[in-house]
């Protein structure tokens, strides 16, 4: 049974692994810390990893989506979504929260204001790097329109599931992977569009700098005063 009074007195939990973490012990993890958060034993985690190389099938991929079964180790997954790719350089962020719980401007119960929460979040790290991400009616992720190329691409993929009000998987942003492992699918079911990173659009940053955007960004947007939807 959920103990929010529980949950309330546990800070949040701010984790960064090093090195490339296999994706079973990431799914490992995620179910043994939302049941602990669930039951008010555990706090909740915002845990930033990076995997080896592979593709993960979110609930509304499809078999003609992954292009080049075996180039890299796939895996499915009960978030929402298509197919996405995970490997180096780029930075996966898994979200636990106890959604009956406000977070700074996410209300309570609102899975789609947590969803606008994670956008919100990815958009103002990026701004951070003077990148304007943008939303896309219909199109999930993170977007950056490249006007000297006359393109739009993904710079951020948002996968999430809610299993009895706590949240997991989370998002997914591109700092400098190898652009070209995308290749093996049709990323987020979505083929009208390129993929590109931090390193294509000519920002050169670090892991440990997007780590620091990352965590000031958490607190504008999930920290007290933060806004993102109407209550």
């Amino acid at each position: 049974m959920n103990n929010a009074a529980s949950i309330a007195v546990l800070p949040l939990e701010w984790r960064i692994s090093e090195g490339l973490t296999p994706y079973p012990e990431a799914q490992a993890l995620m179910q043994a810390r939302i049941a602990g958060i669930r039951a008010g034993t555990e706090a909740e985690i915002v845990w930033s990893v990076q995997h080896p190389p592979l593709y993960t099938a979110g609930v509304s991929s499809r078999p003609e989506e992954l292009t080049q079964p075996d180039r890299f180790p796939t895996f499915k997954t009960g978030r929402g979504g298509h197919w996405t790719y995970h490997g180096p350089g780029q930075r996966t962020v898994y979200v636990m929260l106890d959604l009956t719980r406000p977070h700074g401007g996410v209300p309570a119960n609102d899975i789609r204001c947590y969803v606008n929460g994670l956008e919100e979040w990815l958009i103002r790290t990026l701004a951070m790097f003077n990148v304007k991400g943008e939303r896309r009616a219909g199109r999930v992720g993170i977007w950056v329109v490249d006007r000297a190329r006359g393109t739009e691409s993904k710079i951020a993929a948002i996968g999430v599931r809610v299993t009895r009000w706590v949240s997991w998987h989370g998002v997914a942003l591109n700092i400098d992977p190898d652009l070209g492992h995308f290749g093996g699918i049709i990323p987020c079911g979505i083929s009208e569009y390129g993929v590109t990173s931090l390193e294509d659009q000519g920002i050169p940053v670090t892991m440990a700098e997007v780590d620091a955007a990352l965590r000031q960004a958490w607190d504008e947007v999930f920290g007290a005063g933060g806004q993102v939807c109407a209550v």
